[in-house]
């Protein structure tokens, strides 16, 4: 990899459909990165648009910050200030952060899809461990993808809905509405380490991730 760039340089760079993955140190992080078998545990998305600073949309257990979308503070499907979530997720949580870049950036209406996509999950619950690993573990499990339904029932039966969500569903289904990742699979075949460099993700259209360049989080 290559030297780290420090978290204001990264915070400029990024751009919509940008992943961030994260590696941590305790017994929780180890557990998802020995049953994925990659060295990261949770992984994030860059929504950039227009005027706003940099955010990040991902799933996750705490509520340390405000929910820009609903305005509240809560777990699961979460929409926050980018230099807010990366400060958290190294200092409270332990973790160390890389920043891959998708290329080429993305035109608007891309954007849009996302925006749609943040309206329809945030909110969405985080799975409990039990259920996390149950369904992790089903997602290696070759299936026909069900036909989806929105919670609460609205919606076409052809878009993912998630009764809960973990981080690298959340990302995954993003990244299907907006046309970078092509349909088929079930949301929960896709885990952390599917977003590292090590493995094959299959974008389409052209779309490439970058290798992981090392953010360097100053100190709290």
């Amino acid at each position: 990899m290559d030297a780290a760039i420090s978290l204001d340089e990264a915070i400029d760079l990024t751009r919509t459909g940008d992943i961030w993955i994260f590696r941590g140190r305790t017994g929780a992080d180890r557990a998802i990165q020995t049953l994925t078998n990659s060295p990261v545990n949770h992984v994030g998305m860059s929504i950039v648009v227009e005027d706003m600073p940099p955010l990040m949309w991902h799933a996750e257990l705490g509520k340390s910050l405000p929910d820009l979308w609903s305005g509240t503070f809560q777990r699961g499907v979460q929409l926050h200030d980018l230099r807010d979530a990366v400060t958290i997720w190294a200092h409270r949580y332990g973790q160390r952060g890389w920043l891959r870049q998708l290329e080429p950036s993305v035109p608007k209406e891309m954007e849009d899809r996302a925006l749609k996509t943040v309206a329809r999950l945030d909110g969405t619950p985080f799975p409990s461990s039990a259920q996390l690993a149950w369904r992790w573990v089903r997602g290696r499990v070759p299936q026909v993808r069900p036909r989806w339904r929105l919670r609460g029932g609205r919606g076409p039966a052809t878009e993912a809905a998630l009764e809960t969500a973990y981080c690298a569903e959340v990302v995954a289904v993003t990244y299907e509405d907006m046309g970078l990742l092509p349909r088929g699979r079930q949301p929960n075949w896709y885990d952390p380490g599917r977003f590292w460099s090590g493995d094959d993700l299959d974008l389409i259209d052209g779309f490439t991730l970058s290798d992981e360049i090392e953010v360097d989080i100053p100190d709290a």
